[in-house]
């Protein structure tokens, strides 16, 4: 009887160096430094540990990060939340904005909720007020790097947000040599240094100094054919009013008065009109097209519900610790600072990713659908080869290329897997090939 469990302890140790040898193979080849990448697999039914590699190294998660804190905030908002952004009036004819800090709010909403005031007659209120206390006024991330502050993939976020938190810029040739013309599809405070001229290429930079002047552009290099650049809006409440005060005058409400801060009184007011966005558009914004703003706004909006609080990076930190505790994830190992990954604050370990997908799934089989499958979103082009066995999240950050999600072998074994690559010296798209063949050899393997 011993002989032959002796025996088959050895086959399954030969068996699980036979599966591992591929995995191996595939990081040996991409002569990427094999303790830069970190590695869980993870069978979701037993919960066993098929493969790891330095699963207990903390590292940066880049935007793999929205797979945990999204699944936390929809366990606190509900999936039927809805974003909502409700205009009321009180018995004294002044009105209140409450906002809902709804990341696909657009200016064009705001003349939808006072245009349905002016068909109530609603036409020269005697004040207004701004409800903004569904956040706090905290508008980056900690450890957000100030010196990228012009990435459109970083915009701030706030209670105020509307029209992605974006400012169009316009830049068009003239003559030959002469200097290019520079404009903004609508108003905002802002002076060019124009220092494009217009020649035979399209070759233009956008600076400021936030420090010196936060309103001043400075617009250099050449055009040749008009380009449109966005760029985050560094004064968001500015933005926002601005965005109001047109709606007013388009929708000939007579009020020129200024926009005071209130909380919205629970007696003696009536609702005007609402505009509202449901939840699973913010959920596909996040898993398939990475949004760090929407995932901020929602990790945030689910912090301050669960705190009862005006929302904040902190309650929402201690919500999803909670959360964790609840599906019984060890997070001794981890540190969460923000909803999106974008920090490098943020570390998490290989194998504190997998045990979080794999109990949050046995907790919601759903939840795996809100992930990406190839072909689509941030996968667009990439994994094309596991269209119909392959759900994933992707990360980058400098330095980071991260994926994580499920995975069914082709044995039809269910697994989940994280793969974090923190290494500064190759190249991203040499990471991102590791992660593609490292797939396919769990894919083939187990």
């Amino acid at each position: 009887m011993k002989k032959f469990l002796n025996l088959l302890l050895t086959l399954v140790l030969t068996l699980s160096a036979a599966n591992a040898a591929g995995i191996d193979k595939a990081i040996s080849d991409s002569r990427i430094n094999k303790g830069a990448v970190s590695i869980s697999v993870r069978n979701i039914n037993t919960g066993k540990i098929l493969y790891e590699l330095n699963s207990d190294k903390p590292v940066p998660p880049a935007s793999t990060l929205k797979s945990i804190t999204l699944a936390a905030a929809l366990n606190e908002l509900g999936k039927d939340y809805a974003f909502s952004t409700e205009l009321y009036k009180n018995t004294n004819n002044e009105l209140i904005l409450k906002l809902g800090a709804d990341p696909f709010l657009k200016a064009r909403d705001l003349r939808t909720l006072l245009k349905t005031a002016y068909e109530k007659n609603i036409i020269e209120p005697k004040a207004f007020y701004l409800d903004d206390t569904i956040l706090d006024k905290t508008e980056w991330g900690e450890g957000w790097q100030w010196d990228d502050d012009l990435n459109p993939l970083m915009p701030k976020f706030s209670a105020y947000n509307i029209d992605n938190n974006l400012l169009k810029i316009i830049v068009e040739p003239t003559t030959k040599d002469a200097p290019a013309q520079i404009k903004m599809d609508v108003f905002y405070p802002t002076t060019f240094v124009n220092l494009v001229t217009t020649g035979t290429s399209n070759d233009i930079k956008i600076t400021r100094n936030n420090n010196i002047a936060p309103d001043v552009l400075n617009i250099e290099g050449t055009i040749s054919k008009r380009e449109e650049r966005e760029i985050p809006i560094n004064h968001l409440k500015r933005y926002f009013i601005l965005r109001l005060e047109d709606a007013i005058r388009d929708e000939k409400i007579e009020y020129y008065g200024n926009f005071t801060n209130i909380k919205l009184p629970e007696k003696n007011v009536y609702e005007v009109a609402k505009f509202t966005t449901p939840m699973e558009n913010a959920v596909n914004s996040i898993m398939k097209d990475s949004s760090n703003m929407t995932a901020e706004t929602v990790f945030k909006i689910a912090g301050g519900h669960y705190s009862n609080k005006s929302g904040s990076a902190e309650d929402a930190v201690k919500m999803l610790l909670d959360y964790c505790k609840q599906l019984g994830v060890n997070t001794d190992k981890i540190r969460i600072v923000d909803g999106s990954g974008v920090s490098k604050n943020n570390l998490v370990t290989s194998d504190f990713m997998t045990s979080f997908l794999t109990a949050q799934y046995k907790n919601d089989q759903t939840y795996k659908d809100i992930f990406a499958s190839a072909g689509e979103g941030t996968l667009k082009n990439r994994m094309l080869y596991f269209r119909q066995y392959l759900k994933a999240k992707t990360g980058t950050l400098s330095d980071v290329s991260a994926i994580t999600g499920f995975l069914t072998t082709s044995k039809g074994t269910p697994v989940a897997f994280n793969i974090m690559i923190n290494d500064p010296n190759a190249k991203t798209s040499d990471k991102k090939m590791l992660e593609e063949y490292i797939l396919r050899a769990v894919h083939t393997s187990y």
